[in-house]
């Protein structure tokens, strides 16, 4: 959705708030293509302060479905983060870091996807666990050990240990 701020960028003190519906589909990085299954309106405020910053602030609340870590089974995890940016409209030279961070406001326009996209990225959950016990799957077979059970060997024999295994398997055999 693209927001026209022109009005607030050309007079000192002035600011709106507007709900912006998120049109992203899906959330795509280079982890993958990830669903967005829920989204809910995003109450945008944009204040211009005495002409010398722009404020952007509003609350998100989506829910992605993200492999689990282990069994790679769908997780609808809810992303919920603030929106707080401060950009400068007094002229002043801008290092690269800032000019990087406005790539979704273009002239008088506020892109919102690339503005949740960016935000999506930074609060990006570390690991995704369908639950604390989950099990994963099987490194041989592949199965979903949550859901059934299999006779696969899961524990690979150090191959440093080779000489002393023998040594107990001829125990065995006596």
């Amino acid at each position: 959705m693209q927001i026209d701020i022109s009005e607030i960028v050309s007079c000192a003190d002035r600011e709106m708030t507007t709900e912006a519906v998120i049109e992203m589909q899906s959330f795509v990085s280079r982890l993958g293509d990830f669903p967005i299954t829920e989204k809910a309106p995003v109450d945008i405020r944009i204040a211009n302060q005495e002409n010398k910053r722009l404020l952007i602030r509003g609350d998100v609340n989506l829910t992605v479905s993200i492999p689990c870590g282990r069994c790679l089974e769908e997780v609808p995890t809810e992303l919920r983060f603030p929106i707080d940016k401060t950009l400068r409209l007094d002229g002043s030279a801008v290092s690269d870091e800032e000019m990087e961070e406005t790539d979704y406001l273009t002239g008088s326009d506020l892109d919102v996807d690339k503005l949740i996209y960016g935000e999506i990225l930074v609060n990006w959950p570390v690991k995704v666990l369908c639950s604390e016990g989950c099990k994963g799957i099987c490194k041989v077979c592949g199965r979903n050990l949550n859901r059934e059970t299999c006779d696969c060997r899961r524990t690979e024999p150090d191959p440093r240990m080779a000489a002393i295994q023998e040594i107990f398997s001829k125990f065995k055999e006596v």
